[in-house]
């Protein structure tokens, strides 16, 4: 699977054939001002919640390429109006697509959409695919739960937000990776704003004394996973 980064928490995962675009966030960041959106062609779009810096170029992104949009029950229902396409789903549900199977998990941290129309609750997503299993947390506190993933599958990489103050830091998010048992970390939800300013060097070095490898990854850049 190959993974680029669009900054903040956005991201795409090739699987296979197919392209999956995460919580998209792109235009309206400055630090990500050398992404064209307008070159973004995908074929589904997963988001997490319904703020603003996680869904700003969805209707942009997923009209031009045809993307479905997947997410929940109240999100999907607010981009409809829009008229894109979407498949609604919710916590603990599963379903099979053309790449995979998608699971919904629980997340903890709030959702609102960005005209302040509610948005459901937070969720992650456990994806399982051919080619390996990954785990996106979204905007999440630390939360127990997190033990149960390791009982779904074997994760071969985990998303997790490390910024603080708005979701988990750093601290917390080693721990989340000792609740998943998942040993390769890609980090998001960092830096984009002052309040989630983070020492890269010292995420590092507490990732690697626990035995951890974290990727921190470079706006537009682009890894085997």
């Amino acid at each position: 699977m190959e993974f680029t980064f669009y900054g903040h928490a956005c991201f795409e995962i090739e699987v296979g054939e197919k392209k999956l675009l995460f919580d998209p966030f792109i235009s309206p960041n400055a630090l990500a001002k050398d992404i064209d959106v307008s070159k973004i062609d995908v074929d589904y779009i997963l988001l997490t919640h319904g703020h603003e810096d996680h869904v700003a170029d969805v209707e942009t992104i997923s009209k031009q390429s045809g993307a479905t949009v997947i997410a929940n029950y109240e999100i999907i229902q607010w981009f409809g109006q829009k008229g894109v396409q979407g498949h609604a789903m919710n916590h603990g549900g599963k379903w099979t697509f053309d790449f995979g199977t998608v699971k919904m998990v629980q997340a903890v941290h709030t959702s609102s959409m960005p005209d302040g129309s509610y948005g459901g609750e937070a969720a992650g997503f456990v994806v399982m695919t051919p080619g390996g299993n990954f785990y996106v947390a979204g905007d999440t506190a630390l939360h127990y739960d997190m033990k149960l993933i390791a009982e779904i599958c074997k994760l071969d990489f985990a998303v997790l937000p490390i910024g603080d103050n708005f979701t988990m830091g750093y601290e917390d998010a080693v721990t989340a990776a000792k609740f998943v048992q998942c040993d390769k970390i890609i980090a998001v939800h960092y830096d984009t704003f002052p309040y989630i300013v983070v020492d890269h060097e010292k995420v590092q070095s507490e990732f690697e004394l626990a035995g951890k490898e974290i990727h921190f990854l470079e706006i537009g850049e682009s890894i085997t996973l």
